[in-house]
């Protein structure tokens, strides 16, 4: 059973120097609460582990959490660079970081190997480009077809981070909306975090809905608004003027300091 705990007692519990972790979400239910706490209890050399690095992989990178970045796109959804991800491969600020790139599909399926545990995913992919040659995929050949495939490496994280709406008293999830790899992330990981928006007596079956049962999850943290600005469907929206100002934030060290130091580890709201 899945114990509920704090944020900041799960974090402190489950997430080491060194970890590989994924912060997962697409676009929805992308976990903020989980990458800020990481930052105010001071994690460094972590792998993050992303399909999609946006905003919190940023702020990660820019408080010199991170030593490697795993992904398959990373981008200011909707504006542009993320300069503090530039800052960190350019010029080595505030620390060094190591990139491996991915396509979309070949993270997916480094994923759903780690969840089914097994050595590697199989992939359509990786041809037509240099991506290849510069990043962790294998050539191999089908034994019953001949046909030339791109393997990809499983995606095993330490720790898996994700935000849900709800779970149950004994520590089971339901998420819905649009689905990303949350449950891929959660099964592949050694040891998962879940923040949710409530705690429940009971989860209502819902459409398009993944259930995820107490026994795969180590530990859930109640984070009301813990997608912000992200959104949480059914509970509140996307905040799209976030995500414009925050281009403006991040492209000066000493303002982005400041406004993580502000918003982040002195945890005032963020303006609405």
């Amino acid at each position: 059973m899945a114990e509920i705990v704090s944020v900041a007692e799960a974090v402190e519990e489950l997430v080491r120097d060194g970890d590989a972790v994924a912060l997962e979400g697409f676009t929805h239910l992308i976990p903020y609460a989980a990458g800020h706490e990481l930052i105010r209890q001071g994690r460094r050399d972590l792998t993050l582990v992303r399909m999609t690095p946006d905003i919190v992989y940023d702020q990660l990178i820019g408080m010199g959490c991170a030593r490697k970045l795993v992904f398959s796109w990373g981008g200011n959804p909707g504006v542009g660079s993320l300069h503090r991800l530039r800052d960190a491969v350019e010029h080595g600020w505030p620390e060094p970081l190591k990139l491996e790139e991915h396509s979309h599909a070949g993270m997916a399926a480094a994923y759903a190997a780690g969840a089914a545990k097994l050595p590697f995913g199989v992939v359509r992919g990786y041809e037509g480009n240099d991506l290849a040659a510069r990043t962790r995929v294998a050539r191999i050949r089908c034994p019953f077809t001949g046909e030339q495939l791109a393997a990809v490496p499983a995606i095993r994280p330490e720790v898996g981070l994700v935000h849900a709406q709800q779970a149950d008293r004994e520590g089971n999830v339901l998420l819905w909306g649009i689905p990303g790899v949350q449950k891929e992330v959660v099964l592949a990981s050694r040891r998962s975090i879940v923040t949710v928006e409530e705690v429940v007596s009971r989860l209502e079956p819902r459409p398009n809905a993944v259930f995820l049962p107490s026994w795969t999850v180590t530990a859930v943290a109640v984070a009301p608004r813990g997608a912000h600005p992200s959104y949480a469907h059914g509970y509140y929206g996307r905040d799209n003027g976030f995500y414009e100002r925050w281009d403006e934030i991040s492209r000066d060290r000493e303002r982005f300091r400041n406004w993580m130091a502000r918003h982040v580890l002195e945890r005032e709201p963020l303006p609405v």
